[in-house]
């Protein structure tokens, strides 16, 4: 087997290359927008510098692949806020080509990571598959028409698809000074460096934290599986507060650092938590836990 990661040298690309060491043939296609050679050090694959908005490099990387997992895109909101249509010319465009490509090539499956960000401000918990979508910035838009165009070339062009709504995903090599950066490496980086570690509001907000090697599996697992489409959301279906996981952080570190509250940002979600039963009605099952990931990215601290 053949398979194709746009954006394999970014977080969640360079795990899954991983994962799929001794199973696959790897291509990577990055442009190293956000991702990093390094983080693909070790790891036996083919490495292709180039943008998926260039149709001509997405179909040199294309060739003879079965299954591509579309990760590249733009991933800051604040950036999307700032550039949507440079966000929508990636996100769409480039998933435009990938789609396009794929069909040419005769590939058999794409997978899309796509974002709960989709779910916006609704607060209604847990969060449901079929609830209405209501993205608030051009990253969350473009994701939604992600979906939809994967659902479009399944129906009209015969090519096998599925989408993963990914919720707070955290783990080794995520960038602590990334502009798309997460609580999780912030709090361990300021931890070790024995830094104030700041939260925004009171701290009673709640995230769906997943690790990343269940991110993995949920995409192997779906990409493995010719009755799967559709959207699935991905996430330990479980929910924990930011002042929770900060004083488990400096527990687990033994830090000295302290909690500092600053005022709450305005746009912020309160409530996080993803429904996982459909996903978990394919048969999947999790590899990991918060915990056992938590210890796992302490071990291996970024920045």
């Amino acid at each position: 087997m053949r398979i194709l990661i746009t954006g394999g040298s970014g977080f969640i690309g360079s795990h899954l290359a991983s994962h799929y060491q001794g199973q696959a043939e790897i291509v990577i296609l990055d442009n190293l927008r956000s991702g990093h050679r390094q983080n693909l050090d070790g790891l036996d694959h083919t490495f292709i510098q180039g943008s998926v908005t260039d149709r001509a490099t997405v179909d040199l990387a294309m060739t003879g692949v079965d299954v591509v997992f579309h990760l590249a895109a733009m991933i800051s909101v604040p950036e999307s806020m700032e550039r949507p249509r440079e966000c929508a010319e990636i996100n769409v465009l480039g998933l435009l080509n990938v789609l396009e490509s794929a069909t040419a090539a005769g590939v058999r499956k794409v997978v899309l990571a796509s974002s709960a960000a989709i779910y916006g401000d609704n607060p209604t918990v847990p969060k449901v598959e079929t609830m209405f979508p209501e993205p608030k910035s051009p990253y969350a838009i473009t994701k939604l028409d992600g979906e939809y165009y994967l659902e479009l070339f399944r129906r009209e062009c015969k090519l096998d698809t599925a989408s993963l709504r990914f919720f707070n995903v955290f783990g080794p090599r995520q960038d602590p000074k990334s502009a798309y950066a997460a609580a999780v490496p912030i709090f361990i980086q300021k931890a070790f460096a024995g830094e104030n570690l700041t939260i925004f509001g009171d701290g009673e907000q709640t995230r769906d934290f997943v690790h990343v090697t269940d991110i993995v599996a949920a995409l192997a697992h779906v990409a493995g599986r010719t009755d799967l489409h559709g959207t699935y959301n991905v996430g330990y279906g479980d929910s924990m507060t930011v002042n929770d996981l900060a004083a488990r952080i400096l527990r687990l570190s033994g830090s000295s650092s302290k909690i500092v509250h600053l005022p709450e940002r305005p746009g912020d979600v309160k409530h996080s938590r993803a429904s996982i039963d459909k996903l978990l009605a394919t048969g999947f099952r999790h590899v990991s836990s918060l915990d056992q990931g938590l210890v796992e990215t302490l071990r291996s601290p970024v920045g």
